[in-house]
């Protein structure tokens, strides 16, 4: 029995559960249901149903959860020391002349909003607490009709970061209204796979309902 089970969360449904509503929809609920084992565990504070990393309510695809305490803190070392390669999807409308860039600009919250992260313009950036290292790497993949589809790989993760990265060099994710990607009622991210894991992950095809 291997110690990770591997989940699939579709964009919309948050990872763990709401706090306004503790009796909601989640993907840990769902995984309970599916994998009743997993509430048996007594799981450290934060990491319920061993679950390992969270998605954005809005981003879709692959999320890990351990299956015991042993697996749980070999995969809570593998996210702390930066050796994962979280490779991701994302849909913009916007494009630019070139096909491969890293981005490593720092990141930390608004100085004024809770919901937004900035990133380091300069010495005099407003921003509210430390300044947060990141790395992303772009790679473009193709287009989807009129829009463009980019590759974005991380071993960091800073709140927001790929969002952030991407807005800051001219691709804000599509339907992004708070990094500039324009109207919308969501935003297209999706985490396909990790590699560098303890075994290969599944690879989470994109998900049906997003633009051909």
């Amino acid at each position: 029995m291997s110690d990770w089970i591997y989940l699939e969360k579709p964009a919309g449904l948050p990872t763990l559960r709401p706090n306004a509503d503790p009796s909601g929809d989640c993907l840990l609920a769902r995984a309970v249901i599916d994998h009743p084992a997993q509430a048996q565990v007594d799981w450290p504070l934060g990491f319920d149903g061993g679950i390992l990393h969270r998605l954005d309510t809005l981003t879709s695809g692959l999320v890990v959860a351990a299956t015991s305490l042993d697996g749980f803190e070999r995969g809570r070392a593998a996210f702390a020391a930066h050796r994962l390669q979280k490779v991701y999807r994302f849909l913009t409308a916007r494009d630019v002349p070139w096909h491969h860039h890293v981005v490593e600009h720092p990141i930390s919250h608004d100085k004024r909003k809770k919901s937004r992260m900035v990133w380091l313009r300069g010495q005099g950036t407003p921003h509210r607490g430390k300044w947060l290292p990141a790395r992303t790497e772009l790679r473009r993949l193709g287009r989807r009709g009129d829009l463009h589809l980019w590759e974005a790989v991380i071993s960091t993760g800073v709140m927001h970061q790929i969002r952030v990265h991407a807005a800051s060099v001219g691709l804000p994710l599509l339907g992004d209204r708070i990094y500039g990607g324009g109207p919308g009622d969501r935003f297209y991210l999706h985490h396909e796979r990790i590699d560098g894991w303890f075994e290969p992950t599944p690879v989470v095809p994109l998900p049906d309902d997003w633009p051909a």
